[in-house]
């Protein structure tokens, strides 16, 4: 199995754990009882666990080494997928999220740093991919779990089961990894990495993009029935297109980096990011408003993994830049559903998706912070097919 092979399946696999998750929510809180207040403190621990988690992920690296690390924080990750299900009381949920976002966010830096090591080794881009496989293994495992419940399954075995399946082909995937170098000296990460200004101006281009990304999918569906006068069916399409059109378009980004770069590419990605805002804005009927969704699906898709790719690249410690980005993404997911929903119920909802519009426009206009730096636009690394530097802006 090729690093690349086994750099993808991790991520489908990271993919598949949050999508299994996501589907049994419900049934979580009809086991527990919570209400609609209790289920979104108990939904803030994984973001909090993995605030926490993350800005450390570069100092577990380090210490195991790249490819131990995302070996035991794929399987801690897979791991943590049973514990809420499990719990034996709504109190024990707070801390089965916090470890189930703590593992996550941790495993998600130290993968992408890797990702973006396997990258280097192969010469071309494959960040988008990934993320692309990623995508791909939330929507198969959200299948799968929508169907257990469907078929009134009990979360309990269904989660577990899950997460053997998924610890033994991340185990599997883990020994093709790239193996580990030696660190060199004074190359050590801090203990707590905080991002610095080349980190932090590729942040401003990943919170845009996320910010979009989670307003959109948490609300597309509300938005097609309040705002669009849409059916249950219809409006449960919007989030389904909105996902598989962010999926294939990251399968596809390699291919356009190594064509337009990744400045040029996320400049126009937020073009027609910003034009599928509008069109959501302006909808009163449900096809427009799903063609809206689609193209925000498309407009934001490549904009977060080329940031993790430009962050590992921008210095010595890949881990450390990642964890940066990493952390202020999450903080973006964090915020974006709830600044949503006050705006919609302060203004309404084309008024909060015109929020979401001008957030997307600052995609384009932060995308310079993707040029490299001198000496990394002529790294041999990032050379495309026509030997033209991955991160020039041709």
């Amino acid at each position: 199995m090729t690093p690349r092979v086994s750099i993808g399946i991790v991520f489908a696999v990271h993919g598949a754990v949050a999508g299994s998750l996501a589907t049994r929510l419900p049934w979580l809180e009809d086991r527990f009882d919570l209400g609609p207040a209790l289920l979104g403190l108990v939904l803030l621990c994984p973001a909090a666990g993995a605030l926490l988690g993350m800005p450390v992920a570069a100092r577990v690296a380090h210490r195991l080494g790249e490819r131990t690390a995302t070996r035991v924080l794929l399987a801690a990750w897979c791991a943590a997928l049973a514990p809420p299900a499990l719990a034996p009381a709504a109190g024990w949920l707070f801390p089965a999220m916090l470890l189930f976002g703590a593992t996550a966010g941790m495993c998600d830096v130290v993968m992408n740093a890797h990702g973006v090591a396997v990258e280097r080794h192969a010469r071309r881009p494959i960040i988008s991919g990934l993320h692309g496989l990623w995508c791909v293994g939330g929507l198969l495992a959200g299948g799968l779990g929508s169907l257990a419940a469907h078929a009134g399954i009990d979360a309990r075995p269904h989660l577990s089961a899950v997460a053997a399946v998924l610890l033994a082909v991340g185990a599997v995937a883990g020994r093709g990894l790239l193996p580990d170098r030696p660190a060199p000296a004074g190359s050590a990460p801090r203990r707590f990495a905080l991002p610095g200004r080349a980190v932090l101006a590729l942040g401003a281009v990943g919170f845009c993009a996320t910010f979009a990304e989670g307003a959109s999918g948490n609300w597309a569906a509300v938005y097609l029935t309040e705002v669009a006068g849409a059916g249950p069916g219809l409006a449960a399409a919007a989030f389904t297109i909105f996902a598989s059109c962010m999926a294939v378009t990251r399968l596809l980004g390699d291919a356009l980096v190594r064509r337009l770069g990744p400045v040029a590419l996320v400049r126009w990605s937020g073009v027609l990011a910003v034009g599928g805002g509008a069109l959501v804005v302006t909808a009163r009927a449900p096809v427009p408003a799903i063609a809206g969704f689609a193209l925000l699906g498309v407009g934001v898709a490549v904009a977060v993994p080329l940031v993790f790719a430009a962050a590992g690249n921008a210095g010595p410690n890949a881990g450390e830049g990642v964890a940066g980005v990493a952390t202020i993404n999450y903080l973006s997911v964090l915020a974006a559903p709830a600044v949503t929903g006050w705006v919609a119920g302060a203004l309404s909802y084309p008024a909060a998706f015109a929020m979401i519009t001008c957030m997307a426009a600052g995609m384009p206009l932060a995308a310079g912070a993707l040029r490299p730096r001198e000496e990394a636009a002529h790294a041999p690394a990032h050379r495309g097919a026509a030997d033209a530097p991955v991160g020039s802006d041709r």
